[in-house]
């Protein structure tokens, strides 16, 4: 074996010092001597990075919650309205975040857009002190919460750089699922900080809830006071630390971002194309939502056409602002769009990830509305009628359960996909997520016709964790897919293209579940859920399992 060019390296200083110059994670000597240390080092900076991304872009599934508990004036419509353009924002970026790495280098991406998040968190605290605040102040803030959902695309294609081929799925596994555990941390977290005043009178005056509500600590009483505003301050005091540490933990990788000038001009790469991408997804959301917040004019079923002009609509614009060595980068990138394995592996991480992400923002909802109310149908009017159910059960104390387990599994999707090969893990997954979603959406159906919804709660809890479950195995197991499929120059890019492209589950879950759910139908968004889910075994199949397929099981 050639060592010639072998160095072992000091530990970073940090600033622009925290460049390397030489990376080879494919040679033993090296990753023995220098390679793995500097590696592990950046994977678990980039983990609680994660973690706070998937909280902040994720915890409108909560807020809003207890929004509607402390009387706060709009409708469930309205309010898993403010969940689905948090999950449309977060997707959009991940588009541009996808190619960061490359043209603004690691280290400088993953810090940046990790300290923007504080941006979100303190409007947010600030917004939630009043009840009268207006609905697009909410709205706003969940477009900004998105700069989390972006932050995926951009450490995964970062964590990806550090390992070996071997290693891919373990490490990407880890990073994934450890930082999946935002969405658990906030399910659990905000509604704890709610109930006490730990912020003093910087965070304002509490706020008394207009109905009983229910935590982990317990059940409160309509009346009592609740600081629903710690629920945006509280990352902050994850975010500040992180941001140091981070500043002198992380490196940039010049074999892998060579030309990225100073950390100055990354930012301001980073700032313009997230930039471009929020516009972008502003004026889809002014196409799709109902006046007074939008025209309206793609709202309902014009969902499926305000997502491909989104995304297509990001892609041309950071070509047209991209300038020199910027553009002709991306242009190099942007030829993943030639690879056919690139749109195969879309449609399975769609299948795993979105799944993931659009049930954990829609669940907390689902929970109440379904099961918060009773359902009686009214035969002279032809209507249900809803009533308040006195025995619901708390989505604050049961909507996290699905989330952790599907965090919790994730890494361990990754391991044994490294020892048997993705797309077989994958095919099982696929075909468990068939049933057992078709399962969920009649349990739902009988659910929303009874007058005793709760009897049914236990079965549609269990089949949610089992959703949750598969679609975190399948996570680990369609990163070890791209891992191997793809070389390292577009390995990244994939892996951040195919997160953006299914992190827009977290729009299209709240969107159709809570449509459904006002039409009376519930059960028709997991049955459509199921159809998907059987067109990707066949994809699945057809790609990595079937006798001549090109690439057998990676």
């Amino acid at each position: 074996m050639n060592t010639a060019k072998v160095q072992t390296l000091p530990l970073p200083p940090g600033g622009d010092g925290a460049e390397i110059d030489y990376w080879n994670p494919e040679d033993e000597h090296f990753w023995r001597s220098t390679g793995r240390r500097i590696a592990s080092r950046n994977l678990w900076i980039s983990i609680p990075s994660l973690l706070c991304g998937f909280a902040v872009w994720l915890m409108w599934g909560i807020i809003t919650v207890q929004m509607a508990n402390a009387g706060f004036p709009f409708t469930p419509e309205e309010l898993f309205t403010i969940a689905a353009i948090s999950g449309l924002s977060g997707a959009t970026l991940r588009i541009p975040a996808s190619f960061f790495i490359r043209i603004c280098g690691g280290r400088n991406t993953v810090w940046l857009t990790t300290a923007l998040l504080m941006i979100p968190a303190l409007g947010t605290g600030l917004a939630l002190r009043d009840t009268a605040t207006p609905l697009w102040v909410f709205q706003s803030m969940a477009l900004l919460s998105g700069i989390g959902g972006g932050n995926f695309a951009c450490s995964m294609a970062n964590i990806s750089t550090f390992y070996p081929k071997r290693l891919q799925g373990t490490a990407l596994g880890l990073n994934a699922g450890l930082g999946n555990f935002g969405v658990t941390t906030s399910q659990l977290l905000i509604p704890a900080v709610m109930t006490v005043g730990v912020f003093g009178a910087l965070a304002g005056a509490p706020i008394p809830l207009a109905k009983d509500s229910a935590t982990l600590i317990g059940s409160i009483a309509a009346g009592t006071p609740t600081w629903v505003q710690n629920a945006g301050f509280v990352w902050l005091v994850l975010l500040v630390p992180l941001a140091v540490v981070g500043w002198f933990g992380l490196n940039n990788l010049k074999t892998v971002s060579p030309n990225i000038g100073s950390t100055g001009v990354a930012f301001g790469r980073i700032l313009l194309f997230y930039g471009v991408a929020l516009v972008v997804a502003g004026i889809g959301l002014w196409l799709y939502l109902p006046a007074p917040s939008g025209s309206g004019l793609l709202s309902g079923a014009g969902m499926w056409i305000v997502l491909p002009l989104v995304i297509f609509g990001t892609l041309f614009a950071l070509k047209a602002v991209a300038t020199g060595d910027m553009k002709a980068n991306l242009d190099r990138q942007f030829g993943i769009f030639r690879n056919s394995h690139t749109w195969s592996m879309t449609a399975l991480y769609v299948v795993t990830f979105g799944s993931f992400i659009g049930f954990s923002m829609a669940l907390p909802l689902s929970i109440t509305v379904i099961f918060g109310n009773t359902h009686e149908f009214d035969a002279a009017a032809g209507t249900w009628v809803h009533a308040r159910n006195p025995n619901a059960p708390s989505a604050l104390m049961y909507a996290w359960i699905g989330p952790f387990v599907g965090a919790l599994i994730r890494p361990v999707g990754g391991w044994i996909s490294d020892k048997l090969g993705g797309s077989i893990v994958t095919q099982w997954i696929s075909v468990v997520l068939v049933v057992a979603s078709a399962i969920t959406g009649y349990v739902m159906h009988l659910a929303y016709q009874s007058a005793t919804p709760e009897q049914y709660f236990l079965p549609f809890m269990v089949l949610f964790v089992v959703l949750f479950a598969a679609s975190g195995i399948g996570n680990g197991s369609t990163f070890r897919t791209v891992g191997v499929v793809f070389d390292k120059d577009q390995r990244g890019p994939v892996l951040g293209w195919t997160s953006a492209v299914a992190a827009y589950g977290s729009f299209i879950a709240p969107v159709v579940i809570g449509g459904q759910i006002k039409a009376g139908t519930p059960e028709y968004a997991m049955y459509g859920f199921a159809v998907f889910y059987a067109l990707c075994v066949l994809i699945n199949w057809w790609f990595y399992l079937r006798r001549d397929a090109c690439i057998r099981n990676p």
